[in-house]
């Protein structure tokens, strides 16, 4: 059985933020709020940690992984921002957003999509994940919590713990959360393109 790690979810205690941290760190894989549904997620880098989140989630090897950053500069480093595309990060984060753009050469080849060489992205606003990323000092790979054969995403940490508890090297409870995923919107091409609608509402003002 993994940890089991309740976070205040408006003050994060720091110690318990990095030990869920050192559990990344060596390998692990771990189960966090977001501000849409419980994600899960490793650090970035980490091939076999991937390989059992798949497995988990029953996916197969082509099915993608979204980068969680802590902020537009780090976003930028992972991902190709033209001006068009900071000014909407600018406007859309954080929150529960997906953005798909160009990847960087920085960017994993495993995290890579094989044809079209995108990353989606997203900046959480989500107390919890946003303090294990700073102890981290860097990203999440992250994906929605979605057992095979469940229509929704799972948004109580309790409920986890008895379904996956023994896959898992922890679980952070740090209150429950929707049941709705991310909104994915795709900013390959010069207009926005709506792939998911999710939890956010994604309206651009005209300017």
């Amino acid at each position: 059985m993994g940890h089991y790690i309740s976070i205040h979810p408006q003050n994060p205690q720091a110690r318990l933020i990095n030990q869920a941290a050192e559990i990344l760190n060596d390998g692990g894989i771990l189960v966090y709020p977001t501000d849409s549904v419980y994600g899960i997620g490793c650090k970035i880098g980490d091939k076999r940690a991937l390989e059992r989140i798949r497995k988990i989630r029953n996916l197969n090897k082509d099915h993608n992984f979204t980068l969680l950053c802590r902020d537009i500069s780090e976003v930028a480093v992972y991902a190709k921002l033209n001006n068009s595309n900071f000014r909407i990060l600018k406007t859309f984060t954080p929150g529960p957003f997906t953005f798909v753009l160009a990847a960087s050469s920085e960017l994993p080849r495993r995290l890579l999509h094989p044809k079209r060489k995108t990353v989606g992205v997203r900046i959480p606003d989500n107390l919890v994940i946003q303090a294990l990323m700073n102890a981290l000092s860097g990203p999440v790979i992250n994906m929605t919590f979605t057992l095979p054969d469940d229509e929704f995403g799972l948004s109580d940490a309790y409920e986890i713990k008895q379904r996956v508890g023994a896959q898992v090297d922890a679980i952070i409870d740090g209150g429950y959360c929707g049941i709705l995923p991310s909104t994915v919107v795709d900013l390959t091409d010069d207009i926005p393109t709506l792939v998911r609608q999710g939890l956010g509402d994604f309206i651009l003002s005209n300017q």
